[in-house]
């Protein structure tokens, strides 16, 4: 079956392996990827168990070669705060590590598995983001980080792993929620080398990664409608298609294409290149200001807006290397995993190496149960509310539940039809008796209550005859959407996507060579030009410093082609700079005229009324 809007189905009585091989999805690598999905019993073998303590101990539990999946969910009481973890790359000397990088580069001419990055991420983003990039990548010296040798290390032992056996596996699991089937495909990867391979965020021993695709019943057979893709920095209704979206889901013979990004191996719906941003963690109040900065430099100055503390990263999904899947050259060996299997629901630690990195980037991931602290994962035990299918129900459901809510709204407009005037006729009632004791003042502790129940009462009348109105506008909405229900039309298929990740467009990457030079040495040019100015020029710093960044904005600018934009800005932003420094300058004027011209416009506004 090609991609089109027919929906494959299948007996709901078909088993869960049945169910998860009708599905599967097929997987598209970008070519360079180094590490594909793989058993976790061989990887464990690689491994060593190791515990990470209060009080800062590292402790190997199991050697390299002995842990087994058994051994793996043996009971270990621990101290709370206790991590334990796996390892699969061992401390690695220096003379080790240099070997590990020589052997890396020569696996990789003999495979000829390259990857071209193309446009360099450090060239998409303006100099400011490359300052905060820059700050990044130093504060690796400060926490927890994965070295390349251990990546080059973990390449090769994969190579030798798939040597010994070339599988590709995923973890099916089966869930029923709502009246939805879920069937969940988890992939285990050794290693995730988006940092060292492909310039990303981080690299990680070991990565879990899965998608999930939502069938309801109707007839006996179940019937897929929905899509949902794991993927950075999205959650909920955003991750999730519709299957017959055929704009944004690729099939091959009724399977959902998955094309899967280069180290990282988050999912994709659409091949391409995708700009990932990761946002550093300040304080609120620079957060504040510089939102309500934003809010006047766009609003009131009209200029574009910018946002100096996002790091641009690049996720390559090109998919054009290997592929695994339902007619491709590689196929799945699958394994159906639920609550009962025990490494899944018995190790609670993580899946290798605990890096002690604070934000968590290059810390190992735990299991498809649970979270890094151990505590359980969304996506395991609320697979409608990882993908905001919660609040929606299944197709055959959406009709009945309509009609039911229908009924119920008219059931409640025929009760405020009778309500409505016998509290307006109560209410009518009191006001002639509040009327009828004016003018009579030993009336007026009875006036004076009569009025505390007219007020509630009053109230209550006004709340119902709105709630009348907003029932009729729900009804009608009602009505029109059963009646689309029942010729067969359907909402927009991407009624429910707040933010629709799409691939880097091609026009948004043409920069010259010289742009991308100028972004890989324009930040260490510039700290080179202020030690000069210090070491040579001290008594000139600051008039140089200016000098020497207005000249990087302005080069930036030319070779980005946005000098016409960055000379707005800048134009902008000196008349603002010129602003602040005349009120200081002048305050005590500029408030004299403030004030005159306060009286002034007060006076002609009140004598105006005087005229009139």
């Amino acid at each position: 079956m090609n991609a089109s809007t027919d929906r494959p189905t299948i007996f709901a009585s078909a088993s869960d392996l049945e169910l998860l091989r009708r599905y599967e999805p097929v997987v598209r690598f970008t070519q360079g990827e180094q590490f594909y999905p793989i058993d976790v019993d061989r990887y464990v073998k690689e491994c060593s168990l190791w515990a990470h303590y209060p009080d800062g101990r590292d402790e190997m539990l199991v050697r390299q070669d002995e842990v087994t999946l058994e051994k793996l969910v043996e009971p270990r009481p621990a101290p709370f705060g206790t991590v334990h973890y796996l390892r699969f790359i061992e401390p690695l000397s220096l003379s080790e590590s240099a070997q590990m990088l020589a052997n890396q580069l020569r696996l990789r001419a003999i495979l000829k598995n390259n990857f071209h990055p193309g446009i360099g991420r450090l060239a998409r983003g303006g100099l400011l983001p490359r300052v905060v990039d820059a700050l990044f990548t130093v504060s690796f010296l400060l926490r927890g980080r994965v070295p390349a040798a251990i990546a080059a290390a973990a390449e090769l032992d994969y190579f030798h792993m798939r040597a010994e056996k070339d599988i590709f596996v995923y973890y099916g699991r089966v869930a029923k929620q709502n009246d939805w089937t879920v069937l969940q495909y988890w992939f285990f990867s050794c290693y995730d080398s988006w940092r060292t391979g492909f310039s990303g965020v981080n690299d990680h021993e070991s990565d879990w990664e899965m998608i999930s695709i939502y069938l309801y019943e109707s007839g006996g057979q179940l019937i897929p409608e929905w899509a949902a893709y794991a993927s950075h920095d999205f959650h909920g209704d955003d991750l999730r298609r519709r299957w017959d979206d055929t704009e944004q889901i690729d099939f091959v013979d009724g399977h959902p294409v998955v094309y899967a990004g280069a180290g990282s191996h988050a999912s994709y719906f659409r091949a391409g290149e995708y700009q990932a941003e990761v946002n550093l963690q300040l304080p609120e109040w620079v957060h504040a200001v510089h939102q309500a900065w934003n809010k006047f430099w766009t609003q009131i100055l009209d200029l574009q807006p910018f946002d100096p503390f996002r790091i641009p990263f690049v996720d390559y999904a090109r998919g054009d290397g290997l592929s695994i899947g339902p007619g491709q050259a590689k196929n799945w060996n699958p394994v159906v995993i639920d609550e009962a299997t025990p490494w899944v629901s018995q190790y609670r630690g993580l899946w290798g190496l605990f890096a002690r990195d604070p934000i968590s980037g290059e810390n190992a991931p735990a299991g498809p149960m649970y979270n890094r602290d151990g505590s359980p994962r969304a996506s395991w035990y609320d697979p409608l509310g990882f993908a905001g299918l919660d609040k929606v129900p299944p197709p055959p459901d959406a009709l009945r539940l309509l009609e039911k809510n229908c009924a119920e709204l008219a059931d409640r407009q025929k009760t405020l039809d009778e309500l409505i005037p016998e509290k307006v006729s109560e209410l009518q009632a009191l006001g002639v008796k509040l009327k009828s004791m004016e003018g009579n003042p030993h009336l007026a502790k009875q006036h004076a209550a009569f009025e505390k129940k007219m007020t509630p009462l009053t109230e209550e009348v006004h709340n119902l005859r709105r709630e009348h109105s907003e029932n009729t506008a729900m009804l009608e909405s009602l009505t029109e959407r059963i009646e689309r229900e029942k010729s067969g039309v359907r909402e927009d298929p991407r009624a429910h996507i707040q933010h629709l990740i799409l691939p880097v467009k091609t026009a948004r990457m043409r920069f010259d060579r010289a742009a991308e030079w100028w972004a890989a040495v324009s930040l260490s040019l510039l700290l080179f030009a202020v030690v000069g100015l210090m070491l040579f020029a001290h008594p000139f710093l600051g008039a140089g410093l200016a000098i020497i960044i207005l000249l990087f904005i302005v080069t930036e600018s030319i070779l980005r082609g946005a000098f016409i934009q960055t000379v707005s800005q800048l134009t902008g932003l000196l008349a603002i700079i010129g602003a602040v420094i005349l009120f200081f300058h002048f305050w005590f004027w500029i408030l004299i005229i403030a004030l005159l011209a306060t009286g002034a416009f007060l006076l002609v506004q009140r004598l105006r009324e005087l005229v009139e």
